[in-house]
């Protein structure tokens, strides 16, 4: 069986002869043609897998058929092969988006390598991944059997995204076990930050940088070396994400890779907060009540970052000149970049960016949507889509022009959740799917880490009996009435407020232009 249909096209050809029946015993069948106006008569009738075609052949040249070729077959791979090195030529052949180019006198394996490169390059890395990953499955079994700090629980988490990444580009077929793997380890986590979240919020060491002290411990440095700085902050933005965008962002950035801890909820009223602040919820009811909305209030949950971000900086006797916005919509980040001058004025400048929030909760609401993001790879790759075309790039491409340094991060990111737990609740309880706030809830014990002493992990009690429930790993909260028509509505969408890796571990990168 042939591996695939090649259309060699060179005056001189019949010199080819060798490398033709090279390639034959390969396995490949080749159509050869001594000219350009054959090889075009040659793609009307026949369907081909690549094409090789000489640039300088009497009659039409090859850049000449490629333009013919291209009309009619836009996505057949061509290779170029020329008789030097001319600059003029090369530009051109690459401006027409040719897959590769050779350089005569070819070799037989050259022509075998740019086949391979541009036909079987998914089936290779497949292959290769597959051998990587069968290795790298016993001892990413141990790793989570073995992680007793945040910081091992970090690391193992990238080991799986960097998995999750590879095995999307080329469909590959043990994604499935590494998605079984990924959950076992979320399971896993859930155990860990049960054991430990009360005394991370008790004690300073050991333990991972939380939400509230992100501020004090990147934000400040920074200003402390004199440096003006940009802290960005993208709602919803998870770690697998990041790594979708930052080939992007390192056009114009150097970077320094780490990470943060969300705090408990892993929701934007509490997590967001808590960077701006430098405060734990509880901390916040207990100096800010005019600035902390309750879960049972319909008043907006964050519209005092800004004076948050105030109080923040007055509590640690900075002098600093800040700016805060907020970024709902393109318009909107095109205001801010008319303004860039003026942001040029302040020490720090605070940027919220809404759209992964507001798309992951249109996504719950829209078929269509839905439908545009079935699962975490196509979730990144509207994510890039978005990064590339927003005003945020932009953005980010006028800081560096200035040289100034770069904060991103994110508030918590989220995860697609497909288990339904029972729940039942008075009618005060909140309405996120990942946690619960109130009193005399009903749930099932084993699945849920339950806080019935809101104080403890820093978070406030608006009753003297109330509990907050989390969900674990990709369970989400459900009450019994109608109970199959929600689980139906909200199973597979991407929520947030409970315990996963993808909702806790978010990434916090420091950005120096180039």
């Amino acid at each position: 069986m042939k591996k695939a249909h090649i259309l060699w096209a060179d005056d001189e050809i019949d010199l080819l002869r060798p490398y033709i029946l090279f390639l034959e015993e390969k396995g490949y069948g080749v159509d050869p043609v001594n000219s350009g106006r054959d090889a075009i008569e040659k793609c009307r009738t026949s369907a081909y897998d690549i094409i090789f075609l000489d640039e300088h052949m009497p009659g039409l040249s090859g850049l000449e058929t490629l333009s013919e070729i291209y009309a009619s077959h836009p996505a057949i791979p061509v290779v170029m092969i020329t008789k030097s090195e001319d600059e003029g030529i090369m530009e051109k052949a690459i401006g027409k988006k040719i897959a590769d180019y050779l350089i005569k006198p070819v070799n037989p394996h050259q022509i075998l390598m740019a086949i391979k490169k541009n036909l079987e390059r998914n089936e290779i890395i497949s292959e290769t991944n597959t051998t990587h990953y069968r290795e790298e499955f016993s001892r990413l079994s141990s790793d989570i059997n073995d992680c007793r700090t945040a910081e091992d629980w970090t690391e193992l988490y990238k080991k799986l995204v960097f998995w999750e990444i590879e095995f999307a580009r080329s469909q590959h077929p043990l994604q499935e076990l590494l998605t079984m793997q990924k959950s076992e380890a979320n399971g896993e986590f859930g155990k860990f930050v049960k054991q430990n979240y009360e005394r991370w919020l008790s004690v300073t060491e050991p333990r991972p940088l939380l939400s509230h002290e992100v501020f004090k411990n990147r934000v400040f440095p920074v200003l402390d070396r004199g440096e003006k700085l940009f802290f960005i902050l993208i709602d919803n933005f998870r770690f697998d994400q990041w790594q979708a965008v930052k080939d992007l962002v390192s056009e114009f950035f150097t970077y320094s890779e780490d990470t943060c801890f969300s705090i408990l909820p892993t929701a934007t009223q509490y997590a967001r907060n808590a960077v701006f602040s430098g405060l734990t919820p509880l901390q916040m009811t207990k100096m800010f009540p005019g600035l902390w909305v309750g879960e049972d209030e319909d008043e907006g949950k964050n519209l005092s970052e800004e004076p948050l971000i105030r109080s923040q900086l007055e509590r640690c006797r900075r002098k600093e000149k800040f700016s805060y916005n907020k970024i709902n919509s393109n318009a909107e980040g095109e205001k801010l970049l008319q303004n860039f001058t003026e942001l040029e004025h302040n020490d720090l400048n605070v940027v919220v960016f809404n759209f992964i929030d507001m798309f992951s909760h249109a996504r719950t609401e829209s078929k269509m949507i839905r439908e545009l993001a079935p699962d975490e790879s196509a979730y990144r790759s509207l994510t890039r889509s978005w990064f590339r075309h927003s005003p945020l790039l932009e953005l980010l491409k006028k800081i560096s022009e200035k040289s100034y340094r770069v904060i991103l991060t994110a508030d918590h990111g989220t995860i697609r959740v497909h288990h339904p737990q029972k729940v039942m609740g008075e009618k005060s309880t909140n309405t996120n799917l990942r946690y619960k706030v109130g009193r005399n809830l009903s749930y099932d014990p084993k699945k849920v880490f339950c806080v019935t002493q809101p104080e403890k992990v820093g978070l406030p009690s608006p009753n003297i009996s109330t509990r907050y429930i989390f969900a674990l790993g990709d369970d989400f909260f459900v009450y019994p009435n109608n109970f199959n028509h929600y689980v139906s509505y909200y199973e597979n969408t991407f929520q947030h407020g409970g315990i996963s890796m993808e909702e806790m571990i978010v990434p916090l990168v420091t950005l120096q232009a180039k």
